[in-house]
């Protein structure tokens, strides 16, 4: 379902465990990752989209999470032409996305990736909030941007990181560090593979 400029409508999500670390996943049998996100179906709304996509990528139920804040409009990205499907060029031009902050109300132990009979992610690590920026493929880089900051006023009080919004800067981290509380190790922030980027996060989801 592709609106009159080419764009599919799509939900990203953001998962924030209670150190207001980011979910971060890595796409089954390829060393891309990336925040968890799928396509909205006919009839469904944005957040009916969310906890489908949720279920279905991190084998997570609506009362697992509480949704903290979702961005007010549309933030679109381009898809460049190399990553789309030969029977889609022509049409599909990008993905047209409502961007979810959520908090995870469960445990670590309740992800299931393996909750469907077709998983998107094999491995999956915490991040600190604005790691993604760092290693995610160029293409979504913008809108990562876009949807981390306009969400971050939204993070928890006692979470440092609203002080890089306000002063208009962004922290960098070290990829290298040790593996924390809930991170998966041999699961490392590699940047993303563009390969099989858009055969599933983009077309199947």
């Amino acid at each position: 379902m592709l609106d009159r400029e080419g764009f599919r409508p799509n939900v990203g999500i953001i998962l924030l465990n209670n150190k207001s670390q980011v979910f971060w996943g890595k796409r089954i049998r390829t060393h891309s990752w990336q925040f968890p996100q799928g396509g909205i179906k006919y009839g469904e709304t944005p957040e009916q989209a969310m906890f489908r996509e949720l279920h279905e990528e991190v084998g997570l139920h609506p009362e697992q999470v509480r949704i903290l804040a979702r961005t007010r409009d549309w933030l679109r990205y381009e898809v460049p032409e190399q990553f789309i499907r030969r029977d889609a060029r022509g049409h599909y031009k990008g993905q047209k996305q409502i961007w979810f902050l959520l908090q995870l109300v469960g445990r670590d132990c309740d992800m299931n990736l393996r909750a469907t009979d077709h998983p998107e992610f094999d491995a999956w690590r915490w991040n600190e909030y604005w790691v993604p920026l760092e290693v995610v493929i160029e293409f979504k880089r913008d809108v990562y941007q876009m949807a981390l900051t306009e969400l971050a006023r939204f993070l928890p009080r006692t979470n440092h990181h609203n002080r890089y919004l306000r002063s208009g800067m962004r922290p960098h981290h070290r990829l290298d560090g040790p593996a924390g509380p809930g991170r998966r190790r041999g699961a490392p922030g590699e940047p993303a593979d563009a390969g099989a980027l858009e055969s599933g996060g983009e077309h199947a989801g």
